[in-house]
């Protein structure tokens, strides 16, 4: 018996990304079109534009994933959306599009949580989880950890307070003028500098919770205060200290709960430093580590399409209301 296929479409924020994905998480195509041009001059996702280049967008980058995959309608079991959390106007673009392609096709749509998504983007490519599990979701969006008992359970853990860490990445490279999106060349050009600035370690030892606008401040404070500092130095100061309080919150959350695996996911989990470092934390701690390979780590239809079948087991078909701020724990 052949495996099911998924169609997996992703319009939460400023990229349509859709894809087809088969049960045992092997992408059969994946398409992705960027909003990067588009946004570059605000220094930030401009809502309205998003929305605009979605809906120029998804249709051609649909017709693209079926050819490339030598797919009909068909042959799909399901199709998976993206409903929240995300900017209201891009979701509906995805919403409107999947409802109508179901109708058309026959085909069952069931609408996904995006958290849900990054969560199942480790299982992708031949990817493994042991559970329990502790869940790092690091992204421009949300820093939060979660706990999961099993496979089809989640509790929120803790949050961030203000600024999730990508936001405050995106900010920082913003403050040293490396243009939009920021986190990559950051990242980078921190790999060159020296972290010999005392940036503090916002909220670090008390509890799960995060806070990242502290260390954000910080670094605005610097540069006014020391206009001629060396960026590259600034920047792999600002990055040692935001990754001492992402792995210092998971050695704390590991400790607690002792789990199997520590899942990290989200677009910051693209950052090498980050890998690096969890990776020597699970080594050290005898745990598991579940890291989304490199090109699923941001936000993409292939994580919609692999969650989707959690969805398919449960027959949670009727959930296609968009839902902006829908939290993790949530379908």
């Amino acid at each position: 018996m052949r495996q099911k296929l998924v169609l997996g479409i992703e319009t939460s924020c400023d990229d349509t990304s859709i894809a087809v994905v088969d049960e045992s998480g092997q992408v059969l195509s994946c398409k992705t079109a960027s909003q990067v041009e588009v946004h570059a001059g605000y220094g930030g996702i401009y809502p309205e534009f998003a929305s605009r280049a979605h809906v120029a967008a998804i249709i051609p980058t649909l017709e693209a994933v079926l050819a490339e995959a030598g797919l009909s309608p068909d042959q799909l079991s399901a199709i998976g959306v993206t409903r929240g959390p995300g900017l209201i106007g891009s979701l509906l673009v995805g919403i409107h599009t999947a409802s109508g392609l179901g109708a058309g096709w026959g085909l069952p749509v069931y609408g996904i949580n995006h958290l849900r998504g990054h969560l199942r983007s480790a299982l992708l490519e031949g990817g493994k989880v042991d559970y329990p599990a502790i869940v790092l979701l690091a992204s421009g969006g949300h820093t939060l950890l979660a706990f999961m008992k099993d496979a089809s359970s989640i509790a929120l853990v803790g949050t961030t307070r203000d600024d999730s860490v990508g936001e405050a990445y995106d900010k920082v490279a913003r403050m040293l003028k490396l243009g939009f999106p920021g986190g990559p060349v950051l990242d980078r050009l921190a790999k060159t500098g020296v972290a010999n600035i005392k940036f503090p370690r916002p909220m670090l030892g008390k509890g799960f919770e995060f806070s990242f606008s502290g260390l954000k401040s910080s670094v605005r404070r610097h540069l006014e205060q020391n206009p001629d500092a060396e960026v590259a130095d600034v920047a792999a100061s600002f990055v040692a200290a935001a990754m001492d309080v992402l792995i210092g919150k998971c050695r704390a959350a590991i400790a607690h709960y002792q789990p199997a695996s520590l899942i990290v996911v989200g677009g910051v989990s693209a950052s090498p430093q980050l890998r690096f470092g969890m990776k020597a934390l699970c080594e050290e701690a005898g745990v598991r580590l579940a890291l989304p390979p490199l090109q699923w780590a941001t936000d993409n239809g292939a994580m919609i399409a692999m969650a989707t079948f959690d969805y398919m087991v449960q027959d949670n078909d009727k959930l296609l209301e968009v839902a902006p701020n829908l939290p993790i724990d949530m379908l």
